[in-house]
């Protein structure tokens, strides 16, 4: 009986010291601590530029007076992640082609869509994309008639984000 009582004890107290060590375990995960620091770098990102017709580019619509036309840029992004073309607005009148030199009052503007573009429109990294602005460029009933065949320049400035 003795031994038998003997074994319980030896249980027992190995059992408390598992508890123990168990608790004390525990406590070592939970109560933890650490010191330390770091840094990064923020890259700049490159400029997106912006084309419009270059070759082989048509646009699907041609202006007249009083009507409205598509634009049709080519934007290049040298980044290596893609960017969200989120606005174009006007940058400056729009010109007639050296061929139409007559074509002194063009009646072009520029009517780009709200920000930000709909729907989110990307160029991946390291690529160019054709952007279609339906209907963005307009010519009024003050164009003169020296204007007719003409292919006009109408500056953009394109806001992109990463």
């Amino acid at each position: 009986m003795t031994n038998t009582r003997s074994r319980g004890l030896k249980a027992a107290a190995l059992a408390g010291l598992l508890v123990t060590a168990g608790a004390g375990t525990a406590y070592a995960f939970w109560s933890g601590t650490g010191a330390g620091s770091g840094s990064a770098t923020a890259a700049t990102m490159q400029t997106v530029t912006v084309d419009a017709l270059v070759a082989g580019d048509n646009p699907k619509t041609a202006l007249f007076p009083g009507g409205s036309a598509d634009v049709v840029l080519r934007l290049t992004n040298p980044n290596p992640y893609p960017v969200q073309v989120y606005s174009v607005t006007a940058n400056g009148p729009a010109m007639a082609d050296a061929a139409h030199s007559g074509c002194t009052t063009t009646g072009v503007s520029f009517r780009g869509p709200a920000a930000p573009l709909s729907p989110a429109t990307y160029v991946a990294a390291n690529s160019s994309a054709l952007v279609t602005l339906t209907g963005a460029a307009a010519m009024d009933t003050t164009s003169l008639a020296a204007c007719q065949g003409a292919t006009f320049s109408v500056p953009v400035t394109a806001e992109v984000r990463k």
